[in-house]
Formats: structure tokens, sequence, C-alpha cells
């Protein structure tokens, strides 16, 4: 039918020009154009109704949009050449510029249904040429009919078809250069809007040239413009003029595109050129406009195509996640956060489990889809503000900031089974299950720089695969501080020598050995059992070990400590806890350790526990470690005689500490039970 209807067009075209020729007589001339002109207003209908577009609204509100166009060709033909009417302006020109706010109704309906998410980009190359083309009209059209001697009316009406077409023209723009289906019908809707303005501005060139005359070339423009409509609306893909392209669809600017910004945007600057050696200098203010406007979008141009060839860069392809890359420039800025803020941040490495197996049995392309399912599972889970990326091939690593406890094994828990809950439905109705191994670290616990940080989770998956796969496994090996202050690769030393070696930092008394030692008879004085009594001589021996995660510098430092730095050695016991509660059977021990700062009254740390929610052993050691570090001399603070501490304890009763372990400990103090601090020993 399209095919059809150009034929009869381009017949009744030339039928036209014949009759203008020949001399025909003016109702027969007008005929044959305003049947052309009516005709594409009706192939819209036939169009709406024979191929029924899902969204109908654009056409009907374009195909009214030429039926108001086709009655102004009809009242102006036939007024003109039939009864000779020639006044302006007249009705014709009511219906002319009326049809305008139809069409650009229609053309934004159509931009917003083919670009649901916004194209920045078109807007910012359809912005730009629009700029030029106005700069052009306001030279040559409108700033002419503005300054002539007519009538206000006429000059009101003159000024208005250049103004309306510049609008029609701007939008149009944003439509050919935006994202969306290119079908035919595409093309041929986009040639009606560039021949219409085409035509419609060298109509008003020639009218204030004075050399319009019906029957020449432009109506030809006109008429194959409404053509051009028609035949778009009947063929059977116009539907598809309102679809979107995919999202991953990216074609980027193509060198035709290139080329012509490049070309506008050196318009203005030569139109400014020619009028200055013509010695014309009238409109340079205008021209000046345009280059600074025409300056800065381009700018922003190059702006947003920065950005999204850096986005390009990383994301991944296939998934849409982070890529590797992405993440290992993310993860030290991370760790240099937690450094300032005293924070930690943990790393997950998750890996498909027999993945292989999935390509080998469905092919590739399905392995494809399953990654992009998994992915979708995992971002389902984690936090916006956790960095989530495609790490490799099937693993996928995450990063999460501001980690406390055991949140990385919670997490690592809540990917594994978001994944494994359903199977993985694929295109042909089959299912396939999918599993997921995961390894964690935590910083500082685990390193101390993002290499050691991603060998302790590789190592941790690594066992979680040989360990049965499906299951989370935490980095181990704990990285600490050297004498010196500075941080090495990780070692993993005896627990024992490391709070002797965290007590030489700290002062020349052998703090924690006293603190075990104090503790377990405390607790053998007030009851407990022998159980209980052994938890408390290694949780006091032990309690101190997370001080090994913090750099000597702050233990040595004979300057006031900075609240950062006070803030990180608040997160000593939380370091203890991580470092023992991996061992076999000291899990009550790391408790114990993480909970020796906390207070009756609620206000200790880290977790501000109060009352009985703070175990008995750690209310022991809480005691036996306060009065150790009272009575031994360190950097921050000379020590306190017996009274003075004894004053100490006693004003904390019931507050900070337990009024019966008080007692308890005063009581052995008193009775030369305990014992005095004694000195480190010399170390060779």
């Amino acid at each position: 039918m399209w095919i059809g209807y150009l034929i009869g067009g381009v017949a009744a075209v030339c039928a036209y020009y014949t009759s203008v020729l020949a001399d025909a007589p003016p109702v027969v001339r007008v005929t044959l154009y305003c049947l052309v002109s009516a005709s594409a207003a009706i192939a819209v209908l036939c169009g709406c109704l024979r191929n029924r577009p899902r969204s109908p609204l654009p056409w009907i509100l374009i195909g009214l949009s030429q039926v108001v166009y086709a009655v102004a060709d009809c009242y102006f033909y036939i007024a003109h050449f039939v009864l000779d009417i020639t006044t302006f302006p007249a009705l014709a020109d009511i219906f002319y510029l009326g049809h305008y706010p139809l069409v650009v109704t229609g053309l934004v309906v159509f931009i917003r249904r083919r670009s649901p998410g916004g194209d920045l980009p078109a807007l910012l190359d359809a912005a730009l040429l629009a700029v030029v083309t106005a700069t052009m009209s306001w030279l040559y059209l409108i700033a002419p009919q503005a300054q002539a001697d007519s009538p206000t009316l006429v000059k009101i009406v003159s000024v208005a078809y250049p103004v309306m077409d510049l609008m029609m023209f701007a939008v149009a723009l944003r439509l050919i250069l935006g994202s969306g289906s290119r079908p035919l019908p595409f093309f041929l809707l986009s040639a009606n809007l560039l021949l219409f303005f085409a035509a419609d501005s060298t109509y008003v060139l020639q009218q204030l040239n004075g050399t319009y005359g019906a029957g020449n070339f432009l109506d030809a423009i006109w008429l194959f413009g409404n053509l051009a409509l028609g035949a778009s609306a009947l063929h059977p893909t116009m539907g598809l003029v309102g679809t979107p392209r995919p999202p991953d669809y990216d074609p980027g600017p193509g060198g035709y595109r290139i080329v012509a910004l490049c070309a506008a945007s050196l318009i203005a600057p030569a139109i400014l050129l020619v009028q200055h050696f013509q010695g014309d200098h009238a409109d340079i203010p205008v021209i000046a406009i345009a280059c600074g406007v025409l300056f800065l979008l381009t700018i922003a141009r190059m702006a947003v195509l920065v950005a999204h060839q850096r986005q390009i860069a990383i994301t991944d392809a296939l998934t849409g996640l982070h890529t590797r890359r992405f993440l290992e420039t993310r993860l030290p800025a991370a760790m240099h956060e937690c450094d300032r803020s005293g924070g930690s941040l943990a790393l997950l490495i998750a890996d498909v489990d027999h993945f292989k197996s999935v390509n080998d049995r469905f092919g590739h392309p399905v392995g494809d889809r399953v990654l992009i399912e998994i992915a979708r599972r995992l971002r389902a889970v984690t936090r916006e503000n956790d960095l989530l990326a495609r790490y490799g091939g099937e693993e996928f690593a995450v990063l999460v900031r501001g980690t406390v406890g055991d949140d990385a094994a919670v997490i690592g828990e809540r990917l594994r089974r978001r994944v494994a809950e359903t199977p993985i439905a694929l295109p042909d109705g089959r299912h396939v299950d999918v599993t997921i191994s995961v390894g964690t670290s935590s910083y500082p616990l685990h390193g101390t720089t993002s290499a050691e940080l991603v060998t302790a989770a590789d190592r941790a998956l690594y066992a979680a695969k040989e360990q049965g796969r499906d299951q989370i496994v935490l980095g181990d090996d704990p990285v600490v501080a050297s004498t010196t202050g500075h941080r090495h690769a990780p070692v993993l030393l005896d627990l024992d020598a490391l709070a002797t070696e965290v007590d030489g930092w700290l002062s020349a008394h052998e703090h924690s050995s006293a603190v075990g030692a104090w503790a377990g008879l405390v607790a053998e004085h007030l009851g407990h059992s022998p159980a209980t009594v052994r938890r408390c001589e290694i949780a006091g021996r032990l309690h101190d070990i997370g001080k090994a995660m913090i750099s000597a510098d702050i233990w040595s430092s004979r300057e006031k400590l900075t609240d950062q730095e006070w803030r990180r050695i608040r997160r000593h016991p939380d370091y203890g806890w991580r470092m023992l509660r991996g061992v076999p059977g000291q899990e009550d021990v790391a408790v114990i350790v993480r909970q020796h700062h906390e207070r009756l009254d609620g206000r200790g740390y880290p977790d501000g526990l109060r009352g009985a929610e703070i175990r008995a052993e750690a209310r022991i050691v809480t005691v036996c470690d306060c009065w150790a570090a009272m009575l031994a001399e360190r950097v921050y603070h000379a020590p306190l005689t017996e009274e003075q501490a004894r004053a100490e304890l006693l004003a904390g009763r019931g507050t900070q500490y337990d009024p019966d372990v008080v007692d308890a400990f005063l009581t052995l103090w008193d009775n030369g039970i305990l014992g005095p601090l004694p000195r480190l020993r010399s170390r060779t």
C-alpha cells in the first residue's frame, strides 16, 4: 500500500507540474496540489487503522496537524489562484500556524517513548545544531522581517513563521539524533520534517527577495514532504517508530555526526568573519552570543562523552556490574578512608561452583545468561553503597564498607543463599541449579595493602572450594604491626608471644601476664567454675592483642593523641575478637576480649553493653586491666600510687566496674595474694 501510495503521489506531482507548464486552468493545479496535501492526512488515518501501532497518540497528533495543514493549503491556493484573493495575513495563516503545535507535540511524544530514560547526548547535539540554525534564521529571516516597513500584524505573522519552523526543526533534530529504533517509516517521517523546514525557510527568503512564484521548485519540496509523511504512516512497520532501542545498544557518535557538529560549530564564526570583511557590524552581538552558546554546548558534549566513555570503561558489558579494574582502583581509597575514620571494611570474592559444566552442557550463550542472572541476584542483596564487581570469568567481588563484628560472614551467607535459593530458568524451559563459594577478608585484620587483602580473600575462597563448595570461609592469618611501627606482610605470631610484644610497646611492665594471673585468682575467689577461671586467665593474657593491629608509633607517641588516633585505639577490642574467634575452642575467650572495655552503665565500647549484658569474665578482666594500667608508667600518663588507684576503682564501683569484682580484687590485693605488677624481662 505504501509503495502504491508513493507511485500515485509521484504521478500526481508530475501532473501538477505538467499543468503548470501547460498553463492549465488554475482549478486543475489547485485540485492536484490540494489532493496530494490532503492525501497525507488520509494516509496517516488509514495507517493507524490498518497497522494498529501500540502508541497511536503521536501518529494521531501528527495526522491532525496534517489535516489542519491541508485545510490551510486548500484555503490558500483556492483564494490565491482561483478567487485571486491575496490579502496577508488571512484565514489560511491561522491554519498554517495552528498546525505547528500539533506536530511538535506529536514529535515530543515520540521522543519520550523512544528515549524513556532521557538522552542527554542527543539533546546537546540537537541544541548545538538548533543554535546554529536559529542564528542564521535570525540574521537572514527573522530580523529582516521584523525590521521591514510593514504593519504590525504583518510583522507578527511574518516573524511567527520562521519562529515556528525553528521550534519544529529543533524538536525534529532531537528526534532524528536521539536513540530508538530506526525502521523505514522513521526516515520517511524525518524526510517530511526536514523537507518542510527547508521549503518554508526558502519561501520566506524568496518573499523577502521578491522572487517567489507559484509553481516553482518549492511546491515540489512541499508535495514530496507530504508524500513522505503519508508513506511513513502506511508502511507496516510504522508502529516501531515509537520503540526504544535495547538498553545496551550504544553506537556512540558516528563519523558523520561528528563532521556535521564540527561544521555547524564553525558556521557562526564564519558568518562573523564575513560580516567583518563586509564592514557590517550590526549583528556582531547576536553572533558573539551564538558563539558563546556553541562553545558551552561543545564543552558540555565533551564532558558527557568523557563521562560516558568512563562509564563504559568501568562497567562489565555482560552483567552491567563494575569491572575488576574499577574495584582495584577503589579498594586503596576505601582502605585509606578506614585509616582516617578508624573504621573497617570487608572484601568478599565469590566463585560460581562447577561453572565449566554449565558451559559444557548448555553452551556459552546459556552460560552468559546464568552469569547475568547471578549478577542480578547478587545486586538484589547488596546495599547501595557496596561495590559489586565482576572480578573474573565466573568470579564476583563485593567491597563492603563500615563492617563490624561478623558482618562479612552474614553478608557472605546472604549472597550464597540468594544465588542458591531457586534454580535459574533457561530459554528452552529447563532449569539449572547454581551455587557459589565465598571467601572473605577484612581490613585491617587480614591485610594492610589491597594486594594482601585480595590474597587473603582468595585464600579463603580456595579453602571454601576445597571444603566442598557452596559455603563461606572467613579469612585467616591476621596481619600484625612490627615493633618499629611499620606494617609488614602477613605474619601469624604465637598469641602468647604477641601479647608480650604488645606489652613492650605500652610500658616496661608485664601487663598481660599479670592481668591473666590476677583475673584467674579473682574468678576463683568469687567461686566461679574451673572452666570460667581458665577463660579469665586466657582472656586476661590476650585481652590486648588487638593492639597489634594499631601502629606502634601511636603507642610510643609523646604528642597528644588526635581524635582519629583515639578512635583507632578504641577498636582494639574488636580487632582482638576478630583474631581470636577463628581459634578452635576459644570462641568464648574472643567474646570476653571484645567486652573487656564495656562499662556497667553502658558507656563503654565497642558495643555499649550494660549490666548483665557483659560477661562475668569480662567484668573481672576489666578491673584487673585497669589496675595494671594505672600502676604502670606509660608514655601518655604517669603511674598512680596504690592509694590513687584504689580511689579510682572505688569511684567507678557500680558505674564502670562490677562492685563484687572490685571488692574481691581489693581484698586479694590487700592480702598480698595477687602480687605486684612485674617488670618485663630484657629481651635479647
